[in-house]
């Protein structure tokens, strides 16, 4: 048996899931789950449930338990997105795109969805009662709906690049066109000047609204994808219900997330090896409480 470097091991991981995308039998991989036949394509919509700001403070208690089952190897698989977004940080800085430093961290949240999807795959099989593994994160490459997964995942890193050209395009337009000539000038003239507070102002205000679409566009949808034979349109549609079905719960959840994320990247991206795998179990049982099982 040869012994390999963890790097090398994971190179493996991905080569053999990437052999097998999609590969997974439906009856396989949703087994002992009903409503996951042919026949779930064919509804008009699912039904989506009314829950509480309690259900989402339980949906995060939940998650916290999902992560503390399988600490070692959350934060093992999680570590990735520090040193990822360490090294676009370093590129910031070294390429006078210091600007840019705040809304790469804020886009976390248009791109979390994405990056929790395999996170939602392990409390999907912790809730089976399956003994769950860092590895299992690949089982979602297996998964029939991986197309659909794929998908929406392009579509939010579509959206994630456009607002870091709208965010580029505000500071332009209020603090630009040149680049700052030092981190203390640029932190100086964001806080103390008329056209820094009108980037802050208009920069929150269209963040806004690109979280809010995919918040309306994903939350429910990566899960549902996850766990039912499910088109991406029903999965995107039945995310939209559950957000006007539950607006004031649902926007708490979007504050917590949008929190949660820039706090945890502020330190460098170092929070996100903790805040990242506790929302994205917490994602899955939002789910289950917003989503009855299909019959």
């Amino acid at each position: 048996m040869t012994i390999q470097s963890p790097p090398a091991w994971i190179w493996d991981r991905l080569n053999l899931a990437g052999r097998n995308v999609g590969a997974a039998d439906p009856d396989e991989y949703w087994s002992g789950q009903a409503g996951t036949g042919a026949a779930d394509k064919a509804r008009p919509a699912l039904p989506v449930r009314r829950i509480g700001i309690g259900d989402v403070m339980d949906a995060l208690i939940q998650g916290h338990e999902d992560f503390h089952a399988n600490r070692t190897d959350v934060v093992f698989l999680c570590v990735f997105y520090p040193i990822m977004g360490f090294i676009v940080a370093r590129l910031a800085f070294g390429y006078e795109l210091l600007p840019l430093i705040f809304p790469l961290a804020s886009g976390f949240t248009l791109i979390g969805p994405l990056a929790a999807v395999g996170l939602n795959e392990m409390s999907r099989r912790r809730e089976r009662g399956e003994e769950v593994k860092w590895p299992d994160v690949f089982g979602v490459l297996r998964s029939p709906s991986i197309g659909a997964i794929a998908m929406l995942g392009s579509i939010l890193v579509v959206i994630f690049l456009a607002w870091l050209a709208v965010a580029d395009a505000i500071y332009l337009v209020t603090l630009g066109p040149e680049p700052p000539a030092s981190l203390p000038a640029f932190i100086h003239d964001v806080f103390h000047t008329v056209a820094g507070w009108e980037m802050i102002t208009l920069g929150m205000g269209v963040g806004f609204l690109f979280a809010l679409l995919v918040l309306s566009m994903t939350a429910v949808s990566f899960p549902l994808l996850l766990d039912h034979q499910v088109g991406l349109d029903m999965a995107i549609r039945t995310s939209i219900r559950a957000i006007r079905k539950n607006p004031v719960p649902m926007m708490a959840w979007g504050l917590i997330v949008a929190a949660g994320l820039v706090l945890g990247s502020i330190p460098l991206f170092l929070g996100l090896v903790i805040v990242l795998p506790v929302l994205g179990h917490a994602t899955w049982h939002l789910y289950r409480k917003l989503v009855p099982p299909l019959l």
